[in-house]
């Protein structure tokens, strides 16, 4: 667990997801599902039941590449992290994360501060070498966030992402961990 002081002195809480949660995580996912589209999936498309998400919750505990942390202000989720780490042999030191805040909670630092988590315990495994992500081209703000972190364009996917009939593209960067 992590606490931190915002800049809006706020003191925020990082910490590993618990079984326990899988009710405010689903809640909180479709919030922040229909408050962007900057994500790969809107409003009531996420799918998961409270069993498959408590479930999911207990299999990333268990796993030594794979993380799922929650950023909490007064005990509530406002911001997730998810790392899945590949699941083969030659791929288990690699992985993908995908990372959100609730909108009312941007420009505050909090992705800032899980991906800087992220990346201390990908150090800390002794297992994560490589880092990769997605996100929506045109996303600047998010991009520059990455790119601080020392994440390079690593290349584009086009038409990834239908939305209303329209198509994004899609940039993957990626961060090695030597």
């Amino acid at each position: 667990m992590k606490r931190v002081e915002l800049l809006t002195g706020e003191e925020l809480i990082i910490r590993r997801a618990r079984p326990a949660d899988a009710a405010q995580i689903i809640a909180y996912v479709e919030q922040v599902s229909g408050e962007t589209d900057h994500l790969t999936f809107g409003r009531s498309e996420f799918g998961v039941t409270l069993e498959q998400e408590t479930r999911f919750i207990e299999a990333v505990s268990k796993a030594d590449n794979q993380l799922m942390i929650c950023a909490l202000l007064e005990n509530s989720v406002v911001g997730l992290l998810n790392f899945a780490g590949g699941t083969r042999p030659r791929t288990r030191h690699t992985g993908e994360f995908g990372v959100s805040v609730l909108q009312e909670h941007w420009r505050k630092g909090i992705a800032t501060e899980l991906i800087a988590y992220l990346l201390q315990w990908a150090r800390d495994t002794g297992i994560i070498r490589k880092i990769n992500l997605r996100v929506r081209a045109g996303h600047t703000a998010a991009i520059r966030l990455y790119e601080k972190f020392g994440f390079v364009y690593q290349g584009r996917i086009t038409r990834e992402i239908c939305i209303n009939g329209k198509f994004y593209d899609v940039l993957n960067l990626g961060l090695e961990i030597d």
